[in-house]
């Protein structure tokens, strides 16, 4: 099984104490672990274009790094909480 990076855990701690029905309902079809990496994977392609992008609007690494960091995390690791 493939070990998670860095924003698979932070996905999974998000998901865990703010989506626990998801997580009990991945957990037992078996693929908790598979959309955690999917989640992962997800982000960061989307971080790595975006980033591109910024620099190329003329922000620094960094700047381009934080900024793409702020749009992208929402979208796939850190999910609206359950109502």
């Amino acid at each position: 099984m493939e070990t998670l990076t860095q924003y698979g855990r932070m996905a999974e701690r998000h998901w865990r104490e703010f989506l626990p029905k998801l997580v009990a309902e991945l957990e037992a079809t078996g693929r908790l672990h598979s959309q955690l990496l999917k989640a992962e994977e997800q982000t960061d392609e989307d971080l790595d274009s975006l980033r591109r992008h910024l620099i190329q609007q003329g922000l620094t690494t960094q700047q381009a790094h934080d900024r793409a960091w702020e749009m992208v995390r929402e979208r796939y690791l850190f999910l609206p909480p359950e109502q």
